[in-house]
């Protein structure tokens, strides 16, 4: 069984208990105007360009036999990405990584033996496996072969969704792993359109069902000023999360501007937006929010 995934992060700290390795999937059927890893939206491979690693030679430009590469008059680099086949000539002829294919192809064994590596430290810290993505429920059958087979090793396991996935799909996977990593945005549905593409209805069931099965939850609440920052959104998320008991605890994720560099180096800045970063003091006006009302609440994580 194999699946497309853009990175494996070890030691990861911040998605779950304890020190995780990190699975990222490849592909998600929202598309969130914020997305910090907007390398894991589409489901296909991508070329990558890395401008301030480039030395401006033409080597890659030389290499590429589809016309896909070439130079502006300050010697930048461009793609035309529709030529673009995805060879890895061009990734070969350059000297300084100013050019990589984001996204290849694994096997559950492939990671399995990164897991194996990592155990001692899981071990130790409590840690284990995360799915995250993109969004792993995108690939059912090898996010589920990967989850049995860890869980046969003895790995704990954590998946990390966006909860927008088939209601049977969504039951069958989430019941097989120790920890669900729920991400809840917007609780409007026409704001959560506007903003994500998708609509919350599923997001929301798939929550409430989930909930009701006594699977231990960790929400986590992406905090983008002018877009679900208002009361009426608070007033709502901790009014619906009020009556979901098996939710430990809500982790509000400040946003931040690390995505707009990646989705310049994908060609892709027309499909995403740049946000301001909340300041210190709105941070932890909604952490107290949340706290107040009864919520064990973390900043990050």
């Amino acid at each position: 069984m194999k699946g497309t995934i853009f990175d494996l992060k070890r030691y990861a700290i911040h998605d779950g208990p304890g020190i995780r390795l990190n699975v990222f999937f490849k592909g998600c059927p929202l598309h969130c105007l914020w997305c910090h890893n907007p390398e894991g939206v589409a489901f296909k491979p991508e070329l990558m360009l890395m401008p301030n690693r480039c030395a401006r030679c033409g080597d890659c430009v030389r290499s590429c036999r589809y016309g896909a590469l070439s130079q502006n008059g300050d010697g930048q680099v461009l793609v035309e990405r529709s030529l673009c086949t995805l060879c890895g000539d061009c990734v070969e002829a350059c000297q300084r990584q100013a050019i990589e294919i984001v996204g290849r192809e694994v096997s559950v064994e492939d990671v399995l033996a990164e897991a194996e590596k990592e155990q001692v430290f899981f071990e130790q810290s409590g840690g284990g496996v995360t799915l995250t993505g993109g969004e792993p429920l995108a690939q059912p059958a090898f996010a589920e072969a990967l989850i049995d087979s860890l869980r046969q090793k003895g790995f704990n396991v954590a998946l990390d969704t966006s909860g927008y996935a088939e209601p049977d799909v969504f039951r069958r996977l989430t019941a097989k792993v120790d920890l669900v990593l729920f991400d809840l945005k917007l609780m409007d549905d026409a704001r959560h359109k506007k903003y994500t593409g998708v609509s919350n209805r599923l997001i929301l069931d798939n929550l409430k069902r989930l909930a009701s099965s006594g699977k231990a939850i960790w929400v986590r609440f992406p905090l983008i000023p002018g877009v679900n920052d208002d009361e009426a959104n608070l007033m709502a998320m901790a009014d619906f999360l009020a009556g979901l008991k098996s939710v430990q605890q809500l982790n509000v994720l400040p946003y931040h501007k690390g995505g707009v560099e990646k989705f310049r180096r994908l060609g892709r800045e027309k499909e995403f937006a740049v946000f301001e970063p909340p300041s210190e003091k709105r941070v932890q006006a909604v952490v107290d929010f949340f706290s107040q009302r009864g919520f064990q609440v973390k900043r990050g994580g």
